[in-house]
């Protein structure tokens, strides 16, 4: 829960804007952008207008999780669509100050938890709606947080969304191919991750990055039936038929990764 600020002049939000560090999601508050020179631009809005629509307007009876909440961007516009209520967990203590402030500022009643991915079972119950947004390529075990996700928390509507690189093609895999026959490892839309050993743009919580055919496969394989595509990287799925799964093992944590 958020209560309502004391009335804040620009200065007074700028100021407390700029002590809660660089912030990765540019919200207005008040004329004060939170992150007005973002290298992608007035970023997540631009990427929330190209896939809005895929999302129920009226969100009136439903309830949110919005894992991985950054700066609260979408955990806010659930709000602002009339959900009853949306949880929003991070593990980073840094975005949560700053989305625990802009809920704050923008009146959205949010309720935020500082969890990981790995362990959303300790929410005990499953959500109307997940946002799973940007966070796949900060994990180092992404299938697991996927099958974590479907086990736990996934009621009905998932809204996943992953940097891609690679081809956006995609091709029907068959089920099952013998030893010898090994062409179609090398073409453009056989299921690909690519692992960064190191770091990719400067972000050592940059661990896998998958094209499009891999998101689709893993979605699949973690058991989300995907229903819509509306913009590059957004995948809209429903709780699907499992089709494959193990209990999974709880992995430490390690170099600068994120949930």
């Amino acid at each position: 829960m958020n209560a309502a600020p004391p009335h804040l002049s620009r200065d007074e939000i700028e100021a407390r804007v700029r002590a809660l560090g660089q912030w990765f999601h540019n919200i207005d508050l008040g004329g004060v952008p939170t992150a007005p020179d973002h290298f992608l631009g007035d970023y997540p809005r631009i990427k929330w207008q190209r896939f809005q629509h895929a999302i129920p307007a009226d969100l009136t009876g439903r309830t949110v999780l919005d894992i991985g909440c950054n700066g609260g961007f979408y955990a806010i516009e659930m709000k602002r669509r009339g959900a009853d209520r949306v949880v929003a967990v991070d593990f980073d203590d840094r975005y949560l100050e700053q989305a625990r402030f802009a809920a704050a500022l923008c009146g959205a009643d949010i309720e935020f938890r500082k969890l990981s991915v790995y362990d959303v079972g300790a929410l005990a119950e499953r959500f109307d709606v997940v946002l799973f947004m940007g966070v796949l390529y900060h994990l180092r075990h992404p299938l697991l947080a996927l099958d974590l996700i479907r086990e736990h928390v996934a009621g009905d509507l998932v809204v996943f969304q992953s940097m891609l690189r690679g081809s956006s093609d995609t091709e029907e895999v068959r089920d099952d191919y013998p030893f010898w026959e090994v062409a179609h490892f090398e073409r453009a839309g056989y299921p690909r991750l690519a692992f960064v050993e190191q770091s990719y743009c400067g972000d050592e919580t940059n661990w896998w990055i998958p094209n499009r055919a891999c998101a689709e496969a893993m979605l699949r394989s973690a058991g989300f039936g995907i229903i819509d595509h509306p913009e590059e990287e957004v995948f809209v799925c429903r709780v699907a038929e499992r089709s494959l799964w193990a209990e999974p093992v709880y992995p430490a944590r390690a170099r600068g990764e994120r949930a």
